[in-house]
């Protein structure tokens, strides 16, 4: 069957069309992505305004149009943390389904990572072992630790790139200072976690899922998108901490032209890089292996399997 999932994300709306069935692997068909940056459109209150509500509403609209005439048979559409944490998250959902017929599922943080693991577990297989995935989004950044399936612990900080970069650094390029204030806070917050995942021992393979991971590896020698999706990248910390003083002084124009980095992420990139350094350093990480599968695989890869239940 033909499926599709729509994610709200804190920086895109993305559709995602697959060809799948149960006991397969999912085989992309066609994407759809606009960019929204849901993260940075709070108010004072932390109220999506009626602005971006609008503006959702007309891009989960022109995606279900897509799904449709991509001959999308069954859709997934769901929210992570820019819906889950708005003040009026309700109305916002509400006027949604109003508007498109669309019920968004909003995913807790936990959920996050739980079906992000799942996804990367089901890309490098059994022999992985014990697999540590950290996945930065544009809101938060999830970890998880397990050896099956579903991972032995999981947990979601307010650390997106998005959030981060509109709450810590306005500047252009950012204010050392701030920059620092940052690099603090981030550091103090996947600190408070770290006994959750060391009390489990060493993991076998670290896994880093995201654009910002891969736009990291990607500035730091990784083998372009085009190369295809079973290219091994990977990204090493002495790499990563030599490019973020590089990053800290550059202005969002510079870091767009560096390879593989977007106009639309090249503002955030800063804060990721922040976040990827500090959990690689803390969990003691010298080197990591980027997955081309995060969420929105997870999601289906679930989907299937409750298909394959049924």
């Amino acid at each position: 069957m033909r499926l599709g999932v729509l994610d709200v994300g804190s920086n895109t709306v993305h559709l995602l069309v697959v060809d799948a069935h149960p006991g397969a692997r999912p085989l992309p068909a066609h994407s759809h992505k606009a960019e929204l940056r849901l993260a940075q459109l709070l108010d004072g209150s932390g109220a999506i305004g009626a602005e971006g509500v609008d503006k959702l509403a007309g891009v989960v609209r022109d995606a279900l149009q897509a799904a449709e005439d991509k001959g999308v048979e069954d859709l997934l559409p769901f929210a992570t943390s820019a819906v889950r944490e708005a003040s009026n998250a309700d109305e916002v959902l509400a006027h949604v389904q109003d508007t498109t017929g669309v019920e968004l599922q909003v995913l807790t943080g936990e959920e996050e990572a739980r079906l992000t693991f799942l996804a990367v577990r089901r890309w490098f297989g059994w022999s992985a072992g014990k697999l540590l995935v950290l996945d930065i989004g544009g809101g938060s950044l999830e970890i998880a630790y397990g050896i099956d399936e579903e991972p032995d612990t999981a947990v979601s900080l307010p650390l997106g790139a998005g959030r981060l970069t509109a709450g810590w650094l306005p500047g252009d390029p950012p204010d050392p200072e701030r920059t620092r204030a940052l690099r603090r806070h981030v550091r103090t917050e996947i600190a408070r976690t770290i006994g959750e995942f060391t009390r489990f021992g060493a993991p076998d393979h670290v896994v880093g899922t995201s654009k910002t991971f891969k736009q990291l590896a990607r500035i730091a020698g990784a083998a372009r998108s085009a190369d295809g999706l079973y290219v091994q990248r990977e990204l090493k910390r002495e790499s990563l901490e030599a490019w973020v003083p590089r990053l800290a002084s550059m202005t969002a124009d510079q870091r767009a032209e560096l390879p593989g980095v977007s106009d639309g992420r090249a503002g955030q990139l800063l804060a990721g890089a922040l976040v990827a350094e500090a959990a690689m350093d803390l969990f003691g990480v010298e080197n990591l292996e980027i997955c081309p599968w995060a969420l929105r695989e997870g999601v289906i890869l679930r989907r299937l399997d409750h298909m394959g239940s049924a």
